[in-house]
């Protein structure tokens, strides 16, 4: 197989690319550039000049801003198949945020000149992509209001089950969370303190809700949990 074939078999079957033909592809490949990206290295950072967008094809990431205070929060992680670095849809020139890679990543890059050329040309494209903005900023609206009306204890869980819907994995002890993920990366979701997220952690581990290791969290009650970030009387 040529290394164009191979290629087309990569992106063809992620969401931004969904519906284009071999000949498409290969437009759309023109230019493109792949990229390693070790573990805990920024993929770009925050106020940097926008210069190119991305879609991982392998590893995790996460998305941190920084406050004025010199907080870090983490709006979200990127999986697989899913675009980063979308600064120009937001019509900005800056990133406003980093990117993370959480383990190492590989990923495809084109310069941000083309993002307007891949919109028009490709309305497939430009869709899959304005529908990532809407859904990302639905999904900080969501963090947004739970910091401001949630006690911390409903933050934690509720992040909890974000992650093991978006990177979950079966396991014969419960939900793997399928990435490594720290007590302080918890906090900084949820905008609470490493303490709270690590007596929280150790509480649930005594009833059963959750089972967590160096990096790693299983969710081994899902119902349970779930009760407990809607509030509901049940196994808290």
């Amino acid at each position: 197989m040529n290394v164009s074939r191979l290629d087309r078999y990569l992106i063809s079957g992620l969401p931004p690319f969904e519906g284009l033909d071999a000949a498409d592809l290969d437009t759309v490949l023109q230019g493109a550039r792949s990229l390693r990206v070790e573990k805990d290295a920024a993929i770009f950072e925050q106020d940097g000049e926008a210069h190119s967008f991305f879609v991982l094809l392998d590893g995790k990431a996460r998305v941190v801003k920084s406050t004025v205070d010199g907080q870090q929060v983490i709006v979200r992680y990127i999986v697989p198949g899913e675009l980063l670095g979308i600064a120009h849809a937001l019509a900005r020139r800056t990133y406003p945020a980093s990117a993370i890679a959480v383990v190492d990543c590989v990923l495809l890059s084109w310069p941000s000149r083309r993002w307007s050329e891949f919109a028009a040309a490709f309305p497939t494209f430009g869709m899959a992509t304005y529908k990532t903005v809407g859904t990302r900023l639905g999904d900080m609206q969501t963090q947004i209001i739970e910091m401001a009306t949630e006690q911390v204890e409903r933050r934690v869980a509720h992040a909890l089950l974000r992650l093991a819907h978006q990177s979950g994995r079966k396991t014969d002890k419960g939900i793997l969370i399928d990435f490594p993920l720290s007590r302080q990366d918890i906090a900084e979701m949820t905008g609470t303190t490493l303490h709270t997220v690590s007596r929280l952690m150790t509480a649930w581990e005594e009833k059963g809700l959750v089972g967590s290791g160096r990096m790693q969290v299983c969710i081994t009650d899902p119902h349970g949990l779930f009760l407990l970030a809607e509030g509901r009387t049940g196994r808290t």
